[in-house]
């Protein structure tokens, strides 16, 4: 299948000594979605910024579709899509009207640019709206407009930079939906996100980026499976109690559980009667009872705070 993408060692660091890419490297295959995953401040968007020419990097090399996106500026722009984190649509003009100006900067007629947004508006369920201003368009549906704008060209590659931030859960499983559809016909897409459910559901294979390194490179599946088959919740019951857990079974297990709020998840190894069995036999040995426990499969979640030691919204920058 080939690649459409390739980052070598990239680096980038800003005023300050803010390091925002120390040494990226990832391969993204042709007609997939390639996922990028880590909080606010992790160097996703830089990451982006640099593989759409926007930035050039300090050190390293990156290629889109066989082209250096140093040397060849030119041809990398014109074969890619950038949606970003907020909408660059204009909104005090309509829906057809915004993608019809794009066309036309893309070098197609006023005729075909007009029917090129037709189809688009059409695609992206906005028929309804299409000579409404965008000032009166809700927030998925300028979302929906802006992803519209970057596919006028029709490129083979588009990069989304967190395209459903800010959306309701319906607007953002809707545009799901869409992003499967372009993938479907042979759209390649990068999609930096801080959902975990959307990079376990859209994307074939994915890094977890923090503090500008890559810190895991995978499948959903393949990284999930490094916790082990099933993790243990245990919920106690407050803070104090909480701690105390940590502290006995860390000594007891030879592993700190992981702690979200009053919640402690053990991933589990090798027989998973036997480790559950262990955990609470620590905790009563110390007085301490939880008030509830769970055993579930391991989600990108759990992959995320077992690897950073914190989740994905919390901000690094």
């Amino acid at each position: 299948m080939g690649a459409a993408i390739e980052a070598r060692d990239l680096e980038k660091t800003f005023k300050g000594g803010v390091r925002a890419l120390d040494g990226v490297s990832f391969t993204v295959e042709r007609g997939t979605v390639f996922g990028m995953l880590g909080p606010n401040g992790a160097g996703k968007t830089t990451a982006v910024r640099i593989l759409t020419t926007i930035l050039q990097p300090d050190a390293g090399s990156a290629s889109v579709l066989g082209y250096d996106v140093v040397e060849h500026p030119v041809e990398v722009r014109a074969c890619i899509g950038l949606a970003g984190q907020y909408a660059a649509v204009d909104e005090n003009l309509t829906g057809l009207e915004n993608l019809r100006m794009i066309g036309q900067l893309t070098h197609l007629s006023r005729k075909d640019a007009t029917r090129r947004a037709r189809e688009l508006l059409e695609q992206f369920d906005l028929s309804d709206a299409t000579d409404r201003p965008v000032k009166t368009y809700s927030g998925g549906m300028r979302r929906r407009l802006d992803l519209a704008a970057a596919l006028v060209d029709r490129p083979p590659v588009l990069f989304l930079d967190e395209p459903t931030t800010g959306l309701d859960p319906f607007s953002r499983v809707s545009l799901w939906g869409v992003i499967e559809d372009l993938v479907g016909d042979g759209t390649t897409v990068l999609l930096t996100t801080q959902y975990l459910e959307e990079a376990d559901r859209l994307a074939h294979r994915l890094v977890v980026i923090d503090h500008g390194h890559v810190i895991a490179d995978g499948t959903s599946a393949e990284l999930k499976a490094g916790l082990g088959a099933s993790v243990l919740d245990l919920h106690m019951g407050g803070e104090d109690v909480a701690e105390k857990a940590i502290a006995v079974l860390g000594a007891g297990l030879g592993r700190s559980p992981i702690r979200r709020a009053n919640t402690l998840e053990i991933p589990l190894e090798g027989g998973t009667t036997r480790n559950v069995s262990d955990a609470l036999r620590i905790l009563e040995d110390a007085g301490l009872e939880p008030v509830g426990l769970t055993v579930r499969e391991p989600s990108l979640d759990d992959v995320f705070l077992a690897l950073t030691g914190h989740a994905t919204e919390e901000s690094d920058a």
